[in-house]
């Protein structure tokens, strides 16, 4: 099975959100089935068959995530992500702004799905190919 070291090697290849999609191939080749990612600190859960799961640690200090979720906001500044016009660490502070407390992303239905602190999608994406 994979290992957070494969995946943050994956993941190291990511410069902006335009490079998302390759990133999530890369996973799929290493055996990822999907991943759920906290926006507080980016810790993330990868899921793996039969039930095999790795947890990275956070990758920056505790942002807030605002109570009241912003949904166009939120929108607006992930096409701009999207289109590789910031960083992921902008992304996520982003994300927190606009109350987006987490993403789950299933690699058989190829989608991304943001959820608010209150557990409503905000947001379903189907993941392009690359």
């Amino acid at each position: 099975m994979f290992t957070i070291e494969q995946i943050k090697a994956a993941h190291a290849k990511v410069q902006s959100g335009a490079d998302f999609p390759k990133y999530i191939r890369d996973l799929i080749l290493l055996g990822v089935t999907g991943y759920e990612t906290y926006v507080s600190d980016s810790h993330t859960l990868f899921l793996g068959k039969d039930n095999y799961a790795v947890k990275s640690e956070a990758k920056y200090a505790p942002l807030t995530i605002a109570d009241k979720s912003e949904p166009a906001s939120f929108i607006k500044d992930l096409k701009e992500h999207q289109q590789g016009k910031s960083d992921y660490p902008s992304f996520c502070q982003s994300c927190a702004k606009y109350g987006v407390e987490k993403w789950l992303v299933d690699m058989a239905k190829m989608t991304c799905s943001y959820f608010d602190k209150a557990g409503n999608e905000i947001l379903a994406e189907v993941i392009p190919t690359p």
